[in-house]
């Protein structure tokens, strides 16, 4: 089992617009394990979109399903304006 962290950094006031965003479509999304997370501590404007899937082969599939998805890149429209940098971190569960 792996958690994907996908940790954004919002431009100001977008943080809380992109977390709805994101939750909305996620929970759109048949057998999402996962959850989005705003910051209490540490760098201001944080989003973070954590999932839990089988394998790095999962995960890939997912990303390629995004892609051929235009109904959830819909949703997804306008998101990477709200942001101004991100990283993704993957970690295996012990």
């Amino acid at each position: 089992m792996i958690v994907i962290r996908e940790v954004f950094v919002a431009k100001p006031g977008m943080a809380g617009k992109m977390a709805k965003m994101m939750k909305s479509v996620m929970q759109g999304m048949p057998n999402f394990q996962g959850r989005v997370l705003t910051d209490m501590t540490g760098q201001f404007n944080r989003v973070v979109l954590e999932t839990e899937l089988e394998n790095l082969s999962a995960f890939e599939q997912r990303m390629k399903d995004y892609a051929q998805n235009a109904s959830l890149r819909e949703k997804m429209s306008g998101y990477a304006e709200m942001y101004k940098t991100g990283k993704r971190e993957i970690f295996q569960i012990i």
